[in-house]
This record gives structure tokens, C-alpha cells and sequence, in this order.
């Protein structure tokens, strides 16, 4: 464009160029405006409408459910039960038990051992496989990613052969070497099942993290490179930075899952007679519902599960987002 057609393109220029009103919105246009949100919510319906019957009204009906009790009437309680609201009772119910209480302490500390040592080896998985041949990488990143497609209640039957003194050639190796391992006693089982999740889970995380990293432009590399910086300093000062977002929405999954873990307790209490039917507080909520039949206590639970879950994950978020928050 030269500078003569810019300047007649300006408002004003020229003779002919007088200013002009806007034109007026038609209602023509304004159908051809609203036409693509139509559409939009067609492609949206389907999806909106599985979410909300498969997500929405299951919450609040366990909401519901959470808010009645069994009420029994004649004498000794024997008449009929009749189902009526009870108000937070059972709310009141599973917080006065100390074994629901003692799960939530227990899958706490799952976490804060679990979480770290999982993301710490994703992210060395991640930067190892970003400095490796692309012929390779995609190998590698098939192997590591594979125990994430294995059910969990599979991986946990898997282990727990090798747990198994007797039948596991881990045991059998460490008993040659002098050491004889519990690895379903009560203090070790937990770790025993952490284990299990990190071997499921670290593949997963290293793929989100790997995603952060091949969207960096190679142009950040090339001028470290010139500046001097070496590998370590690339990875430590330049790598791991960037990939903080990937960082932040792996520890956020993780914090979820860690809740909710049920699979691998649940699979390994045949064979651990440590893990009790409160082992976890989804575990917890389980038996209630389908061992004593009491599914209005456990809708209580699994509510409170669900808030503590959210409180943890939306803190976890504030707490790493506010430098960002004041710098705005």
C-alpha cells in the first residue's frame, strides 16, 4: 500500500471524503450475527447434555441423598423405615468416625510423599527425552506412557504378585541379600501403593510436561546456547521454568487422584490385612454404601470428600498463582 492510498483511505481526505455515519445495524444483520451461536450450541448440546446427567445431577443428587436418614418406628424400631430428612446428621455421623477421619489423614500423607517424588521423576523423564534423538524419543515415550494404559486394577494384581513373599522374585532376590521386606505390612503397604501410582501415573505427567517443552521456541535454546549457558544451566534456568504451567496442572490432577484413591487399596486388602475398609475415605464410603447398606452416610462422605478435594486443589492454585495475582 502506498503512502498516497493510505492517506486517501484516511477519514477526510479529499474532497469526496466526507465523514460518514457507521452503518446502521439491520436487522438482517443482526440474524447473520446470531446464525454461528446457533450452530456453536448444536455442537455444544450433545456434549452439555452428557455432562450434566453424567456430571451435574449425580453431584447434587449425592447432595440430596447426603441430607436424608432411615427412620424407624414401633416398638424397638421394628415397624416399617420410612425415609425422611435428617438435616446434616449424617454429616455429623461420619465426622465423629475415627477411622474416615484417620483415612483422610493417611491419604494426606500419601500425598505429600506420592505427589513430589511422581512429578520430580516425570520432569527428569520429560528432560531426558527432550535431548534425545526424535527416533528415539518416540519409543521411549511409548514405554514409559504403557503402564498408563493398564487398568489399575490390573497394575495392582501385577504387584502385588511381586509383593507377595513366596511367589514375588523381588522378595526372593532381597532374602538372598540378607533382607526380608514386608511390603503388605502395616507400615510399609501405603508406600507399597504408592508405588503402584507412581509407576501408573509418571508416563502421563511426563507427556503433559513434554507437550510444555516441544512448544518452546528452539530460537530460546539457540541463544542460551550463544550466551554460553550449558546443558544444566539450559534445564535448570530456561527448561523448567517454562514447563511451570505443565508443572502446576500435573500437581492439581495429582491432589485430585490422590482423594480419590480406592483401586489399589481396595485390590490389595485381600492380600494386606493392613489396608481396613477406612483405609481411604473413598474406600470408606464404599463399605458404607455397599457393605452396611448405609448410602446416606456415605453420600455424606463422598460430599465432604469432594470439598476437601476442591479446597485442596483451588488453595494449591491461589498459593502458586499469587505472585501472578499481585504483579497484575
Amino acid at each position: 500500500m502506498t503512502t498516497s492510498s493510505v492517506k486517501s483511505a484516511q477519514p477526510g481526505a479529499g474532497d469526496s471524503a466526507r465523514p460518514t455515519a457507521p452503518p446502521k445495524a439491520t436487522g438482517r444483520r443482526r440474524t447473520r450475527r446470531a446464525r454461528p451461536d446457533r450452530k456453536a450450541w448444536l455442537f455444544l448440546g450433545p456434549f452439555l447434555a452428557v455432562y450434566l446427567f453424567a456430571m451435574i445431577i449425580p453431584v447434587f443428587y449425592a447432595i440430596y441423598q447426603s441430607l436424608l436418614k432411615v427412620e424407624r418406628s414401633g416398638p424397638l424400631g421394628l415397624g416399617a423405615p420410612k425415609v425422611v430428612f435428617g438435616g446434616l446428621d449424617n454429616y455429623a455421623i461420619a465426622l465423629q468416625q475415627d477411622a474416615f477421619l484417620e483415612g483422610f489423614g493417611r491419604v494426606l500423607l500419601f500425598g505429600i510423599v506420592q505427589v513430589p517424588v511422581m512429578l520430580l521423576l516425570s520432569l527428569v523423564l520429560a528432560l531426558l527425552l527432550d535431548q534425545i534423538s526424535d527416533r528415539w524419543a518416540g519409543l521411549m515415550r511409548a514405554t514409559y506412557f504403557l503402564p498408563y494404559g493398564i487398568p489399575g486394577v490390573i497394575a495392582t494384581i501385577l504387584w502385588g504378585f511381586l509383593y507377595v513373599p513366596g511367589i514375588s522374585p523381588i522378595t526372593e532376590m532381597l532374602g538372598d541379600l540378607g533382607f526380608q521386606p514386608d511390603f503388605l505390612g502395616p507400615d510399609t503397604v501405603l508406600w507399597s501403593i504408592a508405588n503402584i501410582v507412581i509407576w501408573e501415573f509418571a508416563g502421563y505427567n511426563m507427556l503433559i510436561i513434554v507437550a510444555q517443552l516441544k512448544s518452546v521456541p528452539q530460537e530460546l535454546y539457540e541463544a542460551a546456547r550463544i550466551d554460553g549457558a550449558g546443558p544444566w544451566q539450559i534445564a535448570l534456568r530456561l527448561k523448567i521454568p517454562l514447563v511451570r504451567p505443565a508443572l502446576i496442572l500435573t500437581c492439581v490432577f495429582s491432589i485430585i487422584g490422590t482423594m480419590q484413591l480406592f483401586a489399589e487399596p481396595l485390590v490389595l486388602k485381600k492380600i494386606a490385612p493392613a489396608v481396613i475398609p477406612d483405609y481411604t475415605p473413598n474406600l470408606s464410603a464404599y463399605f458404607d454404601a455397599f457393605s452396611n447398606a448405609n448410602i446416606y452416610v456415605a453420600a455424606a462422605k463422598s460430599v465432604i470428600l469432594a470439598v476437601v478435594a476442591m479446597v485442596l486443589s483451588f488453595g494449591f492454585l491461589s498459593l502458586v498463582t499469587r505472585k501472578q495475582r499481585s504483579e497484575r
